[in-house]
């Protein structure tokens, strides 16, 4: 079973590109499951046509704590059988929302969610936090498999080179390495050749590039993945393109994360950012 985590910036797509993904896997005869990891409870509506699903720590909140949950009311199935849970988190402006991605995956594991004939288990994580109980599933090496993310915008990729700085951090301690950066394109200006270059600073790769396509938001709006909603669509190939990537991958690395000054340098080299000079 391969436990591969998924972080990015916030709003970058991450969600989105995870979905399809996993639903282009399941269409390759693999047994996939997503964890969200976000207190939204955005990462598995598109997988179950549904606005969110019921959390761990909502049902947890409800009977008053998580031992009297049970695992099929929080494990559900979705498009191909993939089967899907939420960690959730605690009410707005109380706790630490960290917690409950701890709680609901020492939850899972401990109530059989995993089966012995899973091939994948996706951790779809909150924003480009690494610290605490969203770098979970690096820090205790229930995720040796990280993908990032990212665009051609600049806090996109400053947030993809520190999530690096993150998996650096855990990867003596926990085994966790890099898979590779997804290009979720912005159609900024030399995007793919940029984010090509930042792979190559981090020591990685661009695994994919995703074009930007109307068809994502037109499946989105009706809860499905475009490998659901118009599987015959360009959009769809590129995201079974994807997965079989993610799945013939084996160059996994420990990333060499580049300064703020590097990375302002390598926007520069590309006309992206003015230079000072220039800009005088």
């Amino acid at each position: 079973m391969r436990q591969i985590a998924v972080y990015g910036k916030g709003g970058i797509g991450k969600s989105t590109t995870t979905q399809n993904t996993v639903a282009g896997l399941s269409q390759a005869g693999y047994k996939c499951m997503i964890v969200g990891c976000d207190p939204k409870a955005d990462a598995t509506r598109l997988i179950l046509h549904a606005k969110a699903q019921t959390t761990v720590m909502d049902l947890a909140r409800e009977r008053g704590t998580v031992e009297d949950l049970e695992v099929n009311e929080v494990l559900l199935t979705g498009f191909n059988n993939i089967r899907c849970a939420e960690s959730g988190g605690p009410e707005p402006g109380v706790g630490c929302a960290g917690r409950g991605v701890i709680t609901a995956i020492n939850f899972l594991e401990e109530n059989g969610a995993y089966d012995a004939d899973t091939d994948f288990v996706f951790y779809d994580v909150l924003g480009d936090v690494v610290c605490g109980g969203f770098a979970m599933p690096m820090r205790e090496g229930k995720a040796k498999e990280i993908y990032i993310v990212t665009s051609g915008e600049m806090m996109a990729m400053y947030a993809a080179n520190n999530i690096s700085r993150g998996i650096l951090k855990y990867a003596h301690s926990g085994g966790v390495r890099l898979g590779g950066l997804i290009c979720n394109s912005r159609k900024t200006d030399k995007e793919y050749e940029l984010i090509s270059e930042l792979a190559k600073k981090l020591g990685t790769q661009l695994i994919h590039f995703v074009p930007r396509d109307n068809q994502v938001q037109r499946a989105e709006l009706r809860r499905m993945t475009v490998i659901e909603y118009s599987p015959e669509h360009p959009q769809a190939d590129e995201y079974r393109t994807l997965a079989k990537k993610i799945a013939d991958n084996r160059d996994l690395v420990i990333p060499t994360p580049i300064s703020m000054d590097e990375l302002e340098q390598l926007l520069m080299d590309f006309g992206i950012m003015e230079s000072e000079a220039a800009a005088a």
